[in-house]
Order: C-alpha cells, then structure tokens, then sequence
C-alpha cells in the first residue's frame, strides 16, 4: 500500500510541475504578444499621426479617396512640369525652321515686356520669368541669322558664340554670382529646347548640383 500511496504522491509532483511550467511558458508567450502588438500599435499611431498633421493633396481614382503627404504632392507636380515641358519642346521643334518670329525677336523689338539685366550691339541678356534658381538669367543673340540652335552652328557663328558666351560672364559678374554659375544651352526637343533662337541660360544664387538632370 505505501509504494502504491508513495507512486500516486510522485506522479502529482510531476503533473504539477508540468502544469506549472506550462503556465509560465502561456504567460511568457501572452507577455510577448501583448509587447508586440503595443510596438505595432504605438509605430502605426506615429505613422497616422504623421500623415494627418502633413499638408496633403487628395486623388480620387473611382470611389476611393487617397490623401497624399506635400513630398508627394512635389514629386507629382514635377512629373506634371516635366510632361508640360516635353510636350511644349516638341510643338516647338515642328516649326522650328519656319522663320517665324520667336518670342525672344518680340522681346528684342521690346513688343513683348521683360527685365534687361545686360544689353550691347550684338547680345541681350534679360531675366527668365520662370526661374529656376535665385538668379536665371536668358542671353541671346539679337540677329538670329539661322541659329536657330546650338547644332545649327556653322563656322560664321563663331564670332557670335563667343559674344554670348563673354556676355554670361559679365551677367554672373553683374549678379554678384562669379564664384558659382552654370550656363545651360538645351539643344533640341530631348533637350527640351523650347524657343527656336539660339540662347544660354546663366543660373546661380545656390548651391547648384550634379548631375543636373
């Protein structure tokens, strides 16, 4: 009867033991759950909270509604400007050799309004109206004589080409930028030129990068 009474005894010790270490395994394992899904929870209130205090622009595709922070609302307006500048660049080069006067002739002949910054005999250097740095100046040539673009240059341009070229450094010495500018001739509709007059682009005023896109 003891051995008996003493067997019962020691296999209650060990289901007790059992049950008990499976009890601490359970609350170990709930702990970790519930830690876990208060990170998640705490990282997704950051998340919303950081959406909703954004400035955001809504795009309504069918009958769902998407709110976008504003650094996606740039990225878009960039893609935007970029479509509107290529589409504008290729109407320009279908007539590009038409002999139709540009605007820039319009801004030479002073039909057309604009801020002179620098102006001799031969060149004239006025301010874009859509700049693109804190200085962006446009130099052109004021007899076209066929250029039309840098790659319609002939030998008889070279005289001109220099000109241009001097009058951006007088430009970026005028605007206080020498230490920094960046002249820019855009060539054709891949480059999306989009004035049919053969011109340079001095920017400065900033840090400028590379590559320039």
């Amino acid at each position: 009867m003891l051995a008996f009474l003493f067997a019962d005894i020691s296999r209650a010790r060990r289901e007790f033991f059992a049950l008990t270490n499976a009890m601490a395994v359970a609350s170990s394992s709930f702990t970790l759950l519930r830690y876990s899904l208060s990170i998640s929870y705490a990282a997704a209130s950051r998340a919303f909270s950081a959406i909703r205090t954004s400035p955001r622009v809504s795009l309504n595709y069918g009958s769902i509604k998407f709110l976008l922070p504003i650094q996606s609302r740039r990225s878009l307006s960039c893609i935007k400007a970029t479509n509107d500048e290529e589409a504008s660049a290729k109407a320009a080069a279908a007539s590009a050799d038409s002999g139709a006067p540009t605007i820039f002739d319009k801004i030479i002949a002073k039909e057309i309004p604009s801020t002179i910054v620098y102006e001799n005999e031969k060149v004239l250097a006025f301010r874009d109206i859509n700049p693109q740095a804190p200085v962006h100046v446009v130099v052109i040539p004021k007899f076209r004589d066929g250029l039309t673009q840098l790659g319609k240059a002939e030998a008889r341009h070279g005289e001109i080409l220099g000109e241009l070229l001097y009058a951006a450094k007088i430009v970026a010495e005028k605007e206080g930028i020498l230490d920094g500018f960046r002249v820019v001739i855009n060539n054709g509709p891949e480059a999306c030129q989009s004035v049919y007059h053969l011109h340079l682009h001095v920017l400065g005023g900033r840090q400028m990068k590379w590559p320039p896109g």
